[in-house]
């Protein structure tokens, strides 16, 4: 298919947070390289994360979380629904796309409803072993849903669902062929922490002292990389430095996948974004699922991972710095135990899924390949 002004558009509808919108970076690189148009609906979150993004035009519309509790809140909610879907049929009429493609998240909300109601193909992706509120909400007018794991959906809508695997940003497939660096009884060791697209507090507040726990021989080789939220900045440098241990921290990194590749151990959340990335690179991992999520689905994306031996779960309640002290102490005292973590992690990475869900965008739309 040839590019153009004339090349049809596919239209992404992805929340304005990381998780969302790494794999729509991704589905958008494999669809331009195809030759179509790529536009981006969000919301004000995005900023962070577009400097990569191939779209040709980004539009904002008014979306909110669906919550219970207060009456004024809740209509207020479905007042900016409302007006979010009213905004996208303008949008969608100006632009005709040939599909829309939505990534989860409450924006997603608004373009996929109001493509429902132009009769324009849907296709909902979820990255989560279990699906999210908003795709929940959407997936029985979708035209297809493809998943990042078996059994997402739910069994009376397995008819129409894909399991794709889920699409890694280009930065990640850049670096998922460095294999796992060698280590030995005196090189150095390289932590990667990280909370997630926002960063987490829980991070800063066990990880550095846990790193001082350990013994001064294995202390003395570590490299630290974490993401830290700005507030907590401070206070994390300050217990590094108390301990003499290299430390790297930002709020932020536009270069993590590569600061995973080159590291032996990566202690963070597990959001689907990250699992994926992790399995994509083949590194080991200990996952802090967020606690307290309605769904659990950080809890069910870590222990998909940690079935197969590619990652250790701890759960936040039992997260303390004596615990990951020890499991430190005993990762790093087998040298045989991370490499294979690695092995295990990298066997369940999916490097093609951006182009099984392109297949699955272009057949939907019915735009032959």
């Amino acid at each position: 298919m040839s590019g153009g002004a004339k090349a049809p558009l596919i239209l992404l509808a992805a929340g304005g947070t990381g998780g969302h919108l790494f794999p729509a970076e991704a589905l958008a690189g494999a669809l331009v390289a195809r030759g179509f148009r790529v536009d981006l609906v969000t919301d004000h979150r995005v900023s962070n994360y577009l400097g990569r993004f191939p779209a040709g035009e980004v539009h904002v519309v008014p979306a909110d979380t669906l919550r219970g509790g207060n009456p004024f809140r809740i209509a207020l909610t479905f007042i900016r629904l409302g007006l979010g879907t009213l905004r996208s049929i303008f949008l969608l009429l100006k632009l005709r796309p040939k599909a829309v493609v939505g990534f989860g998240g409450y924006p997603t909300l608004p373009p996929l409803l109001a493509a429902k109601l132009l009769f324009i193909p849907t296709v909902i992706h979820d990255a989560n072993a279990v699906m999210g509120r908003a795709n929940r909400l959407i997936a029985k007018f979708a035209s297809a849903i493809a998943t990042g794991y078996p059994n997402t959906a739910e069994a009376s809508l397995e008819y129409k669902a894909v399991r794709t695997g889920n699409p890694v940003r280009p930065a990640v497939a850049a670096v998922a062929g460095e294999p796992y660096p060698a280590v030995s009884d005196t090189s150095p060791i390289r932590l990667v922490i990280f909370g997630g697209s926002q960063g987490a507090r829980v991070m800063s507040e066990i990880v550095p002292g846990a790193l001082g726990l350990l013994e001064e021989k294995l202390r003395s080789r570590l490299e630290v990389v974490q993401q830290s939220r700005e507030e907590d900045l401070a206070e994390a440098q300050s217990i590094y430095r108390r301990y003499n241990i290299k430390a790297e921290l930002a709020p932020f990194f536009s270069d993590l996948p590569a600061k995973i590749a080159a590291s032996h151990l990566v202690v963070g959340r597990s959001g689907a974004s990250t699992v994926s990335e992790l399995a994509a690179i083949g590194r080991p991992s200990i996952l802090v699922p967020l606690p307290g999520a309605i769904d659990q689905d950080q809890l069910a994306n870590a222990s998909s991972l940690a079935a197969v031996g590619g990652a250790l779960l701890i759960r936040q309640s039992d997260f303390t710095s004596a615990r990951l002290a020890s499991e430190l102490t005993a990762l790093f005292a087998d040298p045989l135990r991370l490499p294979a973590m690695a092995k295990a992690a990298k066997a369940e990475g999916r490097l093609d899924a951006a182009e099984r869900l392109a297949d699955l965008v272009m057949k939907v739309a019915g735009v032959a390949p």
